[in-house]
């Protein structure tokens, strides 16, 4: 075990937060620096490969990509969350790898600055998360009755869009009830409840109001 992890972001991302996730569930230490990743500070810009977050530091070095510093995190604490089984772990990986693409329909339904272009990319993740759907256990969680690291990472997702229910009305998971349990069950976990700031669906708030979209206009 490293002597200390450090995570780089800020306070809106959500792939940050599956890596915290893990951590908050195994009860790890580390510690989480926010920038301002639209004026980022110059050493940020010097260790982050791409210019993104989120980075983990490990006593001198650094990672970068949500899911490989998921994994690595995992791999260091016990008890493993991903599936022993070969083809199983590759196929959460590939849903993983899913879940991350979906995050940019968060973005552009909040960018939409109409009700048609809303509609459009909301129609888009629906379409996604009915794939979901299909394949889910409908179990406790995704893959059955055990916590996995694919459940941490399908999180910040499906908190985003209760953020956006209660500032907005608008409802995305009616027709999806594998996936409507499985995001109630996984929201009230405490490792997932502390894994943001408090102030998180006030900071989404004046992120709408900022864009001006659609969603702006619904927000209470």
């Amino acid at each position: 075990m490293p002597e200390k992890l450090e995570l780089i972001s800020f306070k809106l991302c959500p792939f940050v937060q599956r890596a915290v996730i893990i951590l908050n569930y195994k009860q790890v230490e580390f510690d989480v620096t926010y920038i301002d990743l639209s004026d980022p500070p110059d050493w940020f810009k010097t260790i982050s490969p791409l210019g993104k977050v989120p980075i983990l530091k490990v006593d001198g070095e650094v990672l970068f990509e949500s899911s490989v510093i998921q994994e690595y995190l995992d791999e260091i604490t016990p008890p493993a969350l991903m599936p022993s089984d070969p083809l199983l772990k590759a196929k959460n990986r590939a849903w993983i790898a899913f879940g991350g693409e979906m995050m940019m329909y968060v973005p552009q339904m909040m960018q939409a600055k109409s009700v048609e272009a809303f509609e459009e990319a909301k129609a888009g993740l629906i379409d996604k998360l009915s794939r979901l759907e299909v394949i889910h256990s409908s179990g406790t969680y995704f893959n059955g009755e055990e916590f996995a690291l694919i459940d941490a990472a399908y999180a910040p997702l499906l908190m985003r869009l209760e953020i956006f229910e209660k500032l907005c009305g608008v409802t995305f998971l009616d027709s999806l009830p594998k996936i409507k349990r499985w995001a109630d069950t996984l929201l009230e976990m405490p490792c997932v409840k502390e894994s943001v700031v408090e102030e998180l669906p006030q900071l989404y708030a004046g992120a709408l109001q900022k864009m001006e979209g659609y969603l702006a206009s619904l927000a209470s």
